[in-house]
């Protein structure tokens, strides 16, 4: 077994931090089995690495050895790149052609940025890890393949598999053994190296002086979170190379070369406006307390039907109470103490009790009340139309807009259209 020093010097790997070195002895030890692998970590921290030293360590090592960036294939040509297809698959496909999976016959595939592979390739990759087997586009003959398949993501799969972009039967069938490569924020004494590194290589590519840091400019580079991590250090080391023309960079050189706030490492997206989802959910609070109103408009119509029809004054001061208690939530102690005046709202003097034994006055009051009810719902009745009527015309009859505008389904919309034939 090969020494990590002899991998690093083999691969041009720079550092010493304990969870790289960590990673490639994992990837040392895995390398002579046939277990899937999956490579992880933030963009830019080198793990196309990982399957480079994998397959040069395995018994594949004499065979193909194939990279494919699944996040650069086009969605509707990936299964063509990946398995084949044959001669009239689909416009274009004027001859049959052999995809990834049968030319590294007996090699190793690296899929980089698996996370971004549409979930009906998924599929078919799922069954190449699970027997070997996969149909080419336009075929019904099976065919086998005897690939090692080691793939990486930048992507937190976990995140993807919740929201059901990424098969979790997959992941753990690509995750046999997970390398994860430490960010460059969490490896600071190997920083300044790779940067020295690179400014070297840079002065002997374009045949000029190797620049060098000051003190207060390799204090800075330390600091730095650099969300690009090494892509980005490498970048920022060619840009002063090629771009400055005194050799000894500053740290005020340095610092006009990375940006002014690297707040995280990946592009935070602010919505200014409430989303639709805000406004709905306004509108929800708002209908149920709307709804709970009318509960108790209701309640109170009810206590005072009784106060019509029953002479039990007693039993009228409990349900007033009850009624209290139910709408306002009070203790019996604060019902006691009430001002007489609050509770005489919803109870009838006793003159008027004596009124209400009145059978054709009962009736009449009764009448009268039903009356209040109906014209209430008739009105809101025809509220409910005037609105639907009023969003149709500011939306020019595109019942979509005057759902999302009303807080209703489209479905709902349409079945109150028919409803009022409007």
């Amino acid at each position: 077994m090969e020494s990590i020093q002899n991998i690093k010097q083999r691969f041009e790997i720079i550092g010493q931090d304990p969870k790289l070195n960590r990673a490639l002895e994992k990837a040392i030890q895995v390398a002579p089995t046939d277990i899937s692998v999956l490579v992880t970590g933030e963009s830019g921290v080198g793990k196309e690495s990982i399957p480079k030293i994998i397959h040069s360590l395995s018994h594949r090592k004499h065979a193909k050895y194939i990279a494919v960036n699944c996040g650069a294939i086009p969605e509707g040509t990936i299964d063509s790149e990946l398995f084949g297809h044959e001669k009239g698959a689909f416009t274009g496909a004027t001859q049959t052609r052999s995809g990834y999976f049968e030319v590294a016959d007996g090699g190793t595939i690296f899929l980089d940025e698996v996370g971004e592979l549409p979930l009906t390739t998924q599929v078919r990759l799922l069954r190449v890890l699970e027997n070997g087997e996969y149909l080419k586009v336009g075929s019904s003959q099976l065919q086998k393949t005897d690939v090692r398949i080691v793939a990486a993501t930048n992507v937190n799969m976990f995140e993807a598999i919740k929201k059901e972009k990424f098969r979790e039967d997959l992941y753990y069938r690509l995750s046999t053994v997970e390398i994860q490569i430490p960010p460059l924020r969490d490896r600071k004494d190997d920083i300044h190296l790779l940067f020295r590194k690179f400014a070297s290589d840079f002065g002997q590519k374009y045949k000029m002086p190797t620049i060098r840091l000051d003190d207060d400019a390799v204090s800075l580079l330390l600091k730095y979170r650099w969300p690009g991590n090494i892509r980005q250090l490498r970048n920022v080391a060619e840009q002063i190379s090629v771009l400055e023309e005194k050799r000894a960079v500053s740290l005020t050189t340095l610092h006009s070369y990375l940006p002014v706030n690297p707040g995280s490492n990946l592009p935070a997206v602010v919505k200014n406006e409430k989303s639709e989802s805000d406004f709905s959910s306004e509108r929800e609070i708002l209908y149920k307390v709307l709804f709970d109103m009318k509960g108790d408009l209701n309640d109170l119509k009810k206590l005072t039907m009784e106060l019509l029809k029953n002479n039990d004054s007693q039993k009228v001061q409990e349900d007033n109470e009850n009624l209290i208690r139910k709408i306002y939530g009070e203790d019996d102690e604060d019902i006691e103490t009430q001002d007489a005046t609050e509770l005489e709202v919803l109870q009838l003097p006793e003159a008027k009790q004596e009124q209400a034994y009145n059978p054709a006055t009962q009736e009449d009051k009764y009448h009268f009340a039903e009356e209040i009810e109906e014209e209430e719902t008739l009105s809101l009745h025809e509220k409910e139309i005037e609105l639907i009527k009023k969003s149709l015309e500011r939306n020019r009859g595109k019942r979509k807009a005057a759902a999302a505008e009303l807080g209703i389904s489209e479905r709902t919309l349409y079945r109150k259209i028919k409803q009022y034939d409007l």
